[in-house]
């Protein structure tokens, strides 16, 4: 097949249309995923299972959870995307998502195992003053969770859009509804098992479709970045097409690598564990399956951008974000498109159900239960207070999903990883290792990375010019994290020491023992 029978082969595709292919692999997913809802939602009676699965989460499933959780639509749609519309930089994401992993397994995964309940918030507030932390936290943490989720909602949208051939809205809707099922009635048990699913299912489907991308070039993988440069010049394989300066690249990176030290969906699997040996485990497996797939996950994107076209990628997507299916479509046929769109869609499913989780988390147990209450509140009462946020977050998500529209998924991710590493790495990683801590800092660093990581995003290229549509940025810098981190760093050191606390400090000896000897651990 030439390059070119293989383009006009891909704009004959069944996007857009219904297939019994596709709705068969479809309905067989989500029929999965409810089946184990409904035995999850028998298992699901008190806080502890409804947040923390009963911490009965082994460390071989757990690093099948994390990783599930972290191969969400921007890792698999979004960098195949990416890569095939810009060429190297589009690798970039790959990296930096993984490289980050290392960091989780020695700084956060014990301490948070160790010290936390059921959200990083718990770390956080251990030896400060209860509420400002946990008002500040669930600021933070809501605001990350909310800008990761509208590049899944983003993602789903698109694709039951050109599945199914139904409205964008409407798409999202659906997606809204399948997902809050899950948290509803399941829970953290059926969030679990669901992303282990989707991640074998996953794991699979990339790994099928990269082996027959590389069999259309011989299993030379230096043969297919040939291809690439004959068809698109050798600046498809160099950096600068969506990376334009050394500082954005810097800044990226600080985000790609420590936005996932500060993501609460991905902190709060720590506490499904029993125990800290099973945390650390859990990140060791997780590590193992993630880096095989960014490893993996290129090939697709460079043979999407060779056989598929960029042209007809961005007829079908603006974003690139079907440059996957559509290479599925080619390779495989409408079944394989089948499975992989399903697939797709079982990832976003699962991400964003992890997502809901973590944000009704931080609702209910930071504000509500420690806040409004002051630790006062039965069982029930937390459960209730738990799904009643669950609604409110699933219902924010869809209308942000409607919002951004159009959006490439992997690009969108990397911006709220900017906002994660600004917003809870820093006053995370200062309420573990640092004495001289004080609530006052850990406040003021929360707010201030938040609000400039989010503000300096909104005035940024990204959003003032692409979404609001306004002829030029008032920042320049795409991505603040180089800025915001440091400043976040900056704000809780300098407070903390112009408001020394002497209970604190003197907590600081109880904590190090919980931290690193499990004494007191839930």
């Amino acid at each position: 097949m030439t390059m070119q029978a293989a383009a006009e082969q891909a704009i004959k595709t069944t996007l857009g249309t219904p297939t019994v292919e596709a709705i068969i692999f479809f309905f067989v997913i989500v029929a999965l995923t409810l089946a184990i809802t409904y035995w999850a939602a028998k298992r699901t009676r008190t806080t502890k299972e409804f947040y923390a699965a009963g911490r009965s989460v082994s460390g071989l499933q757990n690093g099948f959870a994390l990783s599930g959780d972290y191969m969400s639509a921007a890792s698999f749609l979004g960098i195949a995307g990416l890569t095939s519309l810009k060429g190297y930089d589009g690798m970039i994401y790959a990296v930096g998502w993984l490289v980050g992993w290392p960091a989780l397994m020695f700084l956060i995964a014990e301490p948070l195992r160790n010290l936390g309940k059921y959200t990083f918030a718990d770390v956080v507030a251990f030896r400060l003053k209860q509420r400002p932390v946990r008002i500040a936290s669930a600021i933070g943490g809501v605001i990350t969770l909310l800008t990761y989720t509208i590049a899944q909602m983003v993602g789903s949208g698109s694709l039951i859009k050109l599945m199914f051939g139904i409205p964008y809205e409407v798409a999202e809707i659906i997606v809204g509804v399948v997902m809050l099922a899950y948290v509803l009635f399941g829970g953290m048990i059926a969030t679990t098992w669901v992303q282990i699913i989707k991640a074998v299912l996953l794991l699979f489907g990339v790994t099928l479709l990269t082996i027959l991308v590389l069999a259309q070039f011989g299993f030379s993988p230096g043969a297919l970045y040939s291809a690439v440069a004959a068809k698109y010049g050798q600046t498809a394989l160099e950096p600068g097409s969506l990376v334009t300066s050394p500082l954005e690249a810097v800044s990226l990176g600080l985000a790609l690598m420590f936005g996932l030290l500060g993501l609460p969906h991905i902190l709060m699997r720590f506490y499904t564990v029993p125990d800290a040996k099973a945390a650390r485990k859990s990140v060791l497996y997780a590590t193992g399956f993630i880096g095989y797939f960014y490893c993996i996950i290129p090939i697709v994107g460079f043979g999407a951008s060779v056989l598929v076209g960029r042209s007809v990628i961005t007829g079908i997507d603006a974003g690139g974000n079907m440059a996957a299916p559509l290479l599925a479509e080619l390779l495989g046929g409408t079944p394989f498109l089948g499975f992989i769109a399903a697939v797709a869609f079982a990832t976003i499913l699962a991400v964003v159900a992890g997502l809901t989780l973590a944000g009704a988390s931080a609702l209910s147990h930071d504000i509500y239960v420690n806040v409004v209450k002051h630790g006062e509140a039965s069982e029930k009462e937390q459960v209730k207070v738990a799904k009643i946020a669950t609604v409110i977050f699933g219902t924010c998500a869809v209308l942000l999903g409607i919002l951004f529209k159009g959006q490439n998924v992997a690009y969108m991710v990397g911006l709220t990883f900017a906002i994660a590493c600004s917003a809870n790495f820093p006053a995370l990683l200062l309420s573990i290792v640092w004495k001289k801590f004080t609530t006052q800092g850990a406040v003021w660093s929360i707010l201030v990375g938040t609000a400039v990581s989010a503000g300096m995003i909104i005035l940024s290229p990204t959003v003032w010019v692409d979404v609001l549509k306004n002829p030029q940025p008032i920042i320049g810098l795409r991505n603040p994290a180089i800025i915001s981190m440091s400043l976040a760093f900056v704000a809780g050191w300098l407070v903390s020491l112009a408001t020394q606390e002497k209970e604190a400090e003197a907590k600081f000896v109880d904590q190090k023992l919980r931290t690193y000897l499990g004494v007191g651990a839930e």
